[in-house]
């Protein structure tokens, strides 16, 4: 017991052992083997070595391994971290030793008048073969020691049993790196992995037991409680999503590896572990749109984004930035995520021409200025105002901005002759329930019917393109961050409606289909998204709970709050009356959507222009309720007008 503490506190002072130290120590071996191979050839008979200068000859082969360590720098590495690489220096260094001597005995027999060798050929065999062996085992003897004087050291580290998901260089990488840990005791138990032919086999000790299927008996059998993802490119969005519910389900916590771009960009480490996020569970196969159609057409033209420090037109900028724009304005009324965002851009593109625009999209003053000076030749229109309940709040922001400020931006688009205007539309424009949702629907109407009147009268060359789509993950507002955030305060997490449910896609390929838009839209169309699966958002809660180590309800509790103002059960990308067209992309579809005549919108949204300058907030959103005839409240104050004609009729 008196050794082991010994033994533990001298560890504890060990930082490096000294080079020298090293050397000396592989010397000695050498000398050592060298001896033993002299005894091995004489029979293991003392007298029959007598006819050898046993010591002449060690100590020359130890003389010249040592030379030959001095160009193999074999005692440079940290024998605590002995490696396969090391082995093969230590092979190249006896390789040299042996070398060295063979010539010794060649100009001994050739050029002196001694007859015999300074080693025998079968001595310098078996004594370099020992060597080999004896310098590698007591590296790895030592390396073994500090791993178990660590984990003697460390009795209290909590024990976690881990399967690794993926027996490639990633799972090897994951493995070594688990080994090493300091924070944790990682026992890990083997691979999994979807090659069939990998079954059976070992990789490091290791077995590979099969794929996922083997995942409930080792959870029974060997009390697995860790699964890591590690497979760095093949492993799709849905297959990642099996795996993952596979764990929730069994009580596995789930982490997966960092991304190897992170590792390429020196932001990680290979191995480097992380949470499972539920962006992971929601993630979807990637949507390969036309990406070089893209680049193509936006290289060399002046982009104006408007709402360029939102989620959506903050991505937009980027992604045109990688296009090389011959200029990018960006536009927006928030000071603060604007700033950030020409700071980062200035980074990342700095050859880059471009300016950042503090305005509002509701000034016309200032958007004059702005395509007088910079005359832009596409327009994305990202600005809008967007949280369903405060917009149910303030109805006559959410006109002023979404069909106000839209419409300003379209006509001087028509004035100074951009080529093509993309809307960001919402899927909430679909027989909305919200003033929101209504909003966004009249500027869809009102850019859609002044594409058509510029066809029909030759008035001007702008064409006008809007793209819906739903919910997208990290956007600003995102159910997403605030369950993240109710999680982290320990709860509660608050969900409107036990049967609520929504579709999510990531921001950049909504961006992509933004972008996909503004090159293959002719003018007119309103691009729809296919969203993929909707996700029951207390399903999302609970998986959120889960991926966090908590249980919903017993560690984190679960409160339903009722449906808010304006809020939908269900979201759609058309309504009843729509009927959507193919495009060259199985996943992008054209929504069939008359576009209404000019003139009548044009006398709706004056009548909506007075309800504005009024101030009457039941004119207002009445006035809405007329040019969109689908748009029926939903648990709000407004519910009243639709009440009143559904009296009348």
């Amino acid at each position: 017991m008196t050794n082991l503490i010994f033994m533990i506190n001298f560890s504890k002072k060990i930082n490096i052992i000294p080079r020298w130290i090293i050397a000396s120590l592989d010397g000695v071996i050498l000398f050592q083997c060298v001896l033993f191979a002299f005894w091995l050839r004489a029979n293991f008979d003392l007298s029959n070595m007598e006819r050898f200068d046993v010591l002449r000859g060690a100590l020359v082969y130890s003389l010249v391994g040592l030379l030959a360590m001095f160009f193999t720098k074999s005692y440079v590495g940290i024998v605590r971290h002995t490696s396969l690489q090391d082995a093969m220096t230590l092979l190249w260094t006896i390789a040299l030793t042996a070398a060295g001597i063979t010539v010794i005995n060649l100009f001994m027999a050739n050029f002196t008048e001694v007859s015999s060798h300074m080693l025998p050929f079968s001595v310098l065999v078996i004594g370099s073969l020992l060597a080999l062996f004896f310098l590698m085992v007591y590296r790895l003897l030592v390396k073994d020691a500090f791993r178990l004087i660590k984990a003697s050291t460390e009795p209290d580290l909590p024990e976690r049993k881990v399967i690794i998901f993926g027996a490639g260089e990633a799972g090897i990488l994951t493995h070594q790196a688990l080994s090493k840990d300091s924070q944790f005791k990682f026992v890990t138990h083997g691979f999994l992995d979807d090659d069939p032919s990998k079954k059976g086999k070992k990789i490091q000790g290791k077995p590979v037991f099969g794929g996922l299927e083997m995942l409930e008996s080792l959870v029974e059998s060997r009390g697995i409680n860790e699964l890591i993802i590690s497979v760095l490119l093949d492993l799709s969005p849905s297959r990642k999503r099996e795996i993952i519910d596979r764990c929730l389900t069994l009580g596995v916590h789930v982490m997966t590896i960092t991304p190897v771009n992170q590792w390429v960009s020196g932001g990680d480490k290979p191995g480097n572990l992380r949470e499972v996020n539920i962006e992971d569970l929601l993630g979807r196969d990637s949507i390969k749109l036309e990406n070089q159609a893209v680049i193509d057409y936006l290289a060399g033209k002046t982009i104006l984004v408007t709402g360029a420090a939102g989620s959506i037109g903050s991505e937009i900028c980027r992604q045109v930035a990688r296009a090389n724009p011959g200029f990018l304005i960006m536009l927006d009324k928030a000071e603060s995520p604007l700033h950030d965002q020409e700071v980062f851009l200035e980074s990342r593109f700095n050859q880059m021409p471009l300016v950042s625009v503090l305005a509002d999209v509701t000034d016309r003053q200032a958007l004059e200025k702005v395509m007088k000076t910079y005359q832009p030749e596409v327009i994305f229109h990202a600005a809008a105002y967007k949280h369903v309940p405060m917009m149910e709040k303030y109805p006559a922001e959410s006109v002023r901005c979404n069909v106000m400020g839209t419409k300003l931006v379209a006509d001087l688009a028509v004035k100074y002759g951009v080529e093509k205007f993309v809307l960001v539309s919402t899927d909430k424009a679909v027989n909305p329930t919200n003033v929101m949702g209504a909003s966004k629907r009249i500027a869809e109407m009102y850019v859609q019917c002044l594409n058509s009147r510029l066809r029909e009268t030759d008035a001007g060359s702008t064409r006008f393109i809007t793209t819906r789509f739903g919910n997208v993950l990290g956007s600003n507002g995102s159910v997403i961050p605030l369950f993240r955030r109710q999680i982290q305060e320990g709860g509660p997490v608050t969900v409107t409606d036990p049967n609520i449910i929504r579709y999510f896609m990531t921001i950049p390929e909504a961006c992509e289909l933004v972008l996909e838009a503004g090159v293959m839209g002719n003018g007119g169309e309103i691009y729809v998204f296919d969203m993929g699966e909707p996700v029951k958002i207390l399903d999302l809660a609970k998986k959120m709970i889960y991926l966090s180590g908590k249980i919903p309800d017993v560690d984190i509790p679960i409160r339903i709050t009722g449906l808010r103002p304006g809020e939908k059960l269900y979201e759609e990308v058309l309504n009843d009356s729509e009927k959507s067209l193919a495009t060259h992309h199985e996943k992008i579809k054209i929504a069939q959507v008359c576009p209404g005549s000019y003139d009548k919108v044009s006398r709706d949204l004056e009548k909506l222009m007075e309800h504005l300058s009024a101030g009457g907030e039941m004119e207002l959103v009445a006035q809405m309720k007329y040019m969109v005839p689908e748009y029926i409240s939903r648990k709000s104050r407004f519910e009243a007008l639709d009440r009143k004609k559904m009296e009348k009729l």
